[in-house]
């Protein structure tokens, strides 16, 4: 099984998603000169061209194909060609009604958009496997193909009677009878309690809340049938050139119902798109964060580390609520060197060149519709000059001793309408550990339950909410083993099946953490509760029973006055420490930079000022992302990569500048 970059001469990707079948052929040639121009290496071709690669069902006109792949190997561009299958011909869908999405409310909707599909559909699964099959018997040798990129954002579901039948088949494997089942999902509870295969559907519309496993499971279901469709096609096209690595770009966000960790054994290349949402220093957190899930899925989903690569992002937008952002100088280069620092195979832009119409007419794209006489031109030009300065010094390891769980099924379940309090969020809550840890300096790894925790002194659970036994152990294990443990509230509260564990919380985790929590005290939106420790806590908050642990802060006034927030336990040489409610953020970073201390954690490069990112990796390299508007001086030694200049003792990066100093290794 490949398991490498696309190519093996040591450059970084460097390109975007180009759709040639939107121009005539004059602007081919204009655009490869660009790409040229741009230093540009690999282009996604094919993502959204079904209609044009199969107009009728069996007819299929590849010319045009054909001479896009021939004139990018011409000019010495590779191609990551795609399977069109996220978005079917409207032949395919008048033919096929049934293979349609219904919504939860029973809507079957129509074609007309993109995913509009059932994955479950016999027809839409035949279809898919027979354009894969025609692509792989006719590109599978071309000298352009350097990866397969299988659909796109694999995310659509449905609850049609297809749907319905392939869940119960699915339950039955994973349950193997009903009265597994009916334990599982508590099935007594609202006389629930099923007695034939045949009563049981999914979690369509309903009168009031629907059930929390069920809910789970139909998510679980979801990201398996997915799944299938993707190895389907991965299969016919491995099977055509085993040499050409394989994968399909991930998207994120809550509303994915696919497990990114379990998907990352089947890919060779875990591949992601990010498209930042706020427009203020939140996007360079919520751009770091990203890097390093992708990290985590792409080192320990498989069992064996893969490459991972920035498929999708925007050149020169922010795509925030409302509106789009344009970015600011140089944020287009530090947000994608951000990637690359933590281990990203290179930057991928959607899209190369801004369509004229259509839905997306006005996403970003590297050549707009004012052309390539451009600011984002000129400096995705220069980005592609930087990253090939930076040939031959990626995939890095990043130095990183904190790891953070994260858990797709968690965010789920916490999603339920029925938990205590709207809008609970683990990858919210991740991210918030994240973001603290980035504003202290420290980088950490973001985990899967269950990875492997070589190297790491300190293990975050943000409201990681479900615990299975195997989770159970392996938090265990790595406190045993001497690594420190911080815990936050509704961790470890509920089973696999979101079967609350009992005697008190967080259940799993009580004798680890010396505390047993009473009651839960959610908090409304603007409220807030004071710690005698400083700071505030907000959203959440408990009454908690100190069995062994020390009050590092409680809470100051209320109901709570003085009781628990926040405690430390010792367990042998390490800490496990307890945080009932979501500290401000400064609280956050205070209180995460004390326990990554007392764990042995120092920042990564710590003299480094406020605003000042900072990545250092196994290979000498040390990144250095300066997001403010001033000048900053850094303590480096070396060479800067992106300059050629020597580093003697202090650097000072150019405002909204970045530096990559190859270190003096003593």
């Amino acid at each position: 099984m490949p398991t490498k970059t696309p190519w093996d001469d040591g450059s970084l990707c460097y390109g975007g998603d180009w759709n040639p079948e939107q121009w005539p052929p004059d602007v081919w040639h204009e655009d490869v000169a660009l790409m040229r121009a741009a230093g540009v290496n690999l282009v996604t071709v094919g993502v959204f061209a079904w209609s044009r690669l199969e107009p009728e069902p069996g007819r299929y006109t590849l010319d045009w194909l054909d001479d896009v792949l021939d004139l990018l190997h011409a000019a010495g561009i590779r191609a990551a060609l795609a399977t069109p299958t996220a978005s079917p011909p409207p032949w395919f869908s008048l033919r096929h009604p049934d293979a349609l999405p219904v919504t939860a409310d029973g809507v079957r909707l129509t074609h007309g958009s993109r995913d509009t599909y059932c994955a479950a559909a016999p027809a839409y699964r035949a279809a898919a496997r027979s354009i894969a099959e025609v692509l792989a018997a006719r590109y599978a040798h071309h000298p352009a193909l350097a990866l397969w990129h299988v659909h796109n954002e694999y995310g659509t579901t449905c609850h049609c009677p297809r749907t319905e039948a392939a869940f119960r088949r699915w339950l039955t494997t994973r349950y193997g009878d009903l009265d597994a089942l009916n334990d599982a999902w508590v099935t007594s509870f609202w006389s629930q309690h099923y007695s034939d295969w045949a009563q049981v559907g999914t979690p369509r519309a309903t009168q009031y809340l629907a059930n929390p496993g069920q809910l789970l499971d139909f998510r679980r279901f979801w990201s398996d049938t997915l799944l299938s469709a993707y190895t389907e096609q991965r299969d016919l096209l491995r099977a055509a050139n085993p040499a050409v690595p394989v994968t399909t770009n991930y998207v994120l966000g809550d509303w994915v119902p696919v497990d990114h960790a379990r998907w990352a054994r089947e890919v060779d290349l875990v591949a992601i798109d990010h498209y930042p949402s706020a427009t203020d220093l939140g996007a360079e957190e919520q751009t770091a964060f990203a890097a390093d899930l992708a990290r985590g899925w792409a080192r320990h989903g498989a069992g064996r580390p893969v490459p991972w690569l920035l498929m999708e992002s925007a050149p020169n937008q922010i795509h925030t609520a409302g509106r789009m952002h344009t970015k600011e100088p140089g944020r287009m280069t530090r947000h994608s060197l951000a990637h690359v620092a933590r281990g990203s195979a290179g930057v991928m832009f959607f899209q190369w060149r801004a369509p004229a119409g259509g839905a997306e007419r006005f996403h970003s794209a590297v050549v707009s519709h004012a052309g390539a006489d451009t600011r984002v031109f000129r400096k995705a030009a220069d980005l592609g000059a930087a990253l090939g300065r930076l040939a031959g010094t990626a995939p890095g390891r990043v130095q990183a001793a904190v790891a953070i769980a994260y858990d797709a099924a968690s965010g789920w379940a916490l999603r339920h309408p029925g938990m205590p309090r709207d809008a609970l969020d683990h990858p919210g809550e991740a991210a918030a550990v994240h973001r603290a840890l980035w504003h202290a300096g420290v980088t950490a790894d973001v985990v899967p339950p269950g990875a492997p925790l070589d190297g790491c002194r300190l293990l975050v659970l943000p409201a990681l909410y479900l615990a299975s036994d195997a989770t159970v152990d392996w938090v265990r294990r790595h406190v045993h083993d001497g690594g420190h443990l911080l815990v936050t509230w509704l961790s470890g509260v509920a089973d696999e099946h979101a079967r609350v564990r009992l005697g008190g919380y967080p259940g799993a985790y009580r004798d680890l953490l010396g505390v047993r929590v009473e009651q839960f005290h959610p908090l409304a939106d603007d409220e807030h509760v004071p710690l005698s420790g400083g700071g505030t806590g907000r959203i959440w908050s408990e009454t908690v029973h100190p069995a062994g642990a020390e009050t590092i802060s409680a809470y100051a006034g209320g109901v709570l006055d003085g009781r628990p927030a926040i405690t430390r336990n010792r367990v042998g040489d390490a800490y496990a420490w307890y945080v009932s409610t979501r500290p401000d953020d400064d609280t956050y970073r205070r209180l995460l930079t004390e326990a990554a201390g007392l764990a042995g954690v120092a920042p990564a490069c710590p003299g480094a000022p406020s605003g000042v990112e900072a990545v250092r990796r196994q290979d000498g390299l040390l990144y250095l992302l300066n997001h403010t508007d001033r000048p900053q001086r850094v303590p480096a030694a070396g060479l800067d990569l992106l300059t050629g200049a020597t580093v003697d003792g202090e650097l000072t990066v150019a405002p909204g500048g970045v530096a990559v100093v190859r270190e003096e290794i003593p």
